[in-house]
């Protein structure tokens, strides 16, 4: 399931992590901490507080050098002020220089304070030019609202035991080229009598969506090539099963590509229910889609609120096959 770790060389720093996957919590050892070769990557995933934080801390470090780096020479700066410390002024002139604002009441009149000053320059362009391009990054990075179901159901569908798991679109947009895919993870006993995680795809009935903008439901046909056929809960539970749900797209807004993926536990799956028919019809005639209830689910049997007619006419609306609804 894993790739192989990267071991810590001897002697250097390792730290205990705690990775989430889908509501599950994992604990890491061993791993090399890698804080400066992995820097780009935790920039983009910080939160903003600490990502703008960090680099307030690193424009008053430089500064501070700088400064410091002022303050060694003899009078590198002319016409510093008298009504602050030197300490100060030089820190306000570094702030000026690394920013390259340059006021042009203080000014470098050594050759050491304009090569300090130079050095600084260069230093706040490079700074500036990384700072831009990691907030672009973190803006622009596409982020798909999908909406998934709480839970996975399985119930009988034309006769046949179905999972099924519902997604929607948060945003109403169009998602073209949608692809969904279903994964089953389980612990399998090897015949050397060691433990193995395994992982079967679950085929899709429909696995791809022309136009994906509202709800889509997935169907797992639990039959005899499913990897979940003749298992109970009983079963899933004893080998820590879980299932995994990767769903792709095209933004037609951004022209972007989405990616988004749900864990689910198998204590989530909700065995002969099926889930609340989200659709009815305004008082204009319109198709309404209430989606507080898009998470409920029903034992089966239980009598749905809409017609048969209503629940096929969520099939393909608009061009929407994903509103269908058992």
């Amino acid at each position: 399931m894993a790739k192989n770790p990267i071991t810590t060389a001897p002697g250097e720093p390792s730290k205990t992590r705690v990775v989430r996957i889908g509501a599950r919590e994992i604990e890491t050892r061993g791993l090399a901490a890698g804080f400066w070769t992995d820097l780009y990557h935790r920039s983009l995933t910080v939160y903003w507080p600490v990502f703008f934080a960090s680099a307030a801390a690193i424009f008053i470090a430089l500064n501070a050098v700088f400064a410091f780096l002022f303050w060694l020479g003899k009078d590198p700066i002319a016409n510093v002020s008298s009504d602050l410390p030197l300490v100060m002024s030089l820190f306000y002139f570094s702030i000026e220089t690394l920013a390259t604002v340059g006021y042009g009441d203080m000014h470098p009149r050594s050759d050491y304070g304009h090569l300090v000053a130079t050095v600084e320059i260069f230093t706040g362009m490079s700074f500036l030019a990384v700072m831009t391009g990691l907030i672009f990054a973190r803006f622009s990075r596409p982020r798909a609202r999908f909406l998934f179901a709480e839970h996975p159901v399985v119930t009988m569908q034309q006769g046949r035991p179905t999972l099924m798991i519902r997604i929607a679109n948060a945003r109403t947009n169009t998602i073209s080229q949608a692809t969904a895919r279903l994964w089953l993870f389980k612990l399998e006993n090897m015949n050397e009598g060691h433990q193995l995680r395994r992982f079967y795809e679950l085929k899709l009935d429909r696995r791809e969506h022309p136009v994906f903008s509202l709800s889509w439901t997935l169907f797992h046909i639990i039959d005899e090539s499913s990897a979940l056929y003749d298992l109970a809960p009983d079963d899933l539970a004893s080998t820590d099963a879980a299932l995994a749900l990767n769903v792709s797209g095209v933004d037609d807004n951004s022209a972007q590509q989405l990616h988004a993926r749900k864990m689910y536990s198998c204590r989530d799956i909700r065995w002969n229910h099926r889930y609340k028919d989200i659709t009815s019809l305004s008082v204009e005639g319109r198709l309404v889609l209430d989606y507080s209830l898009f998470h409920e689910v029903e034992p089966d049997g239980t009598p749905g609120v809409p017609s048969p007619s209503l629940t096929d006419a969520s099939e393909d609306a608009g061009a929407e096959e994903a509103l269908s609804e058992p």
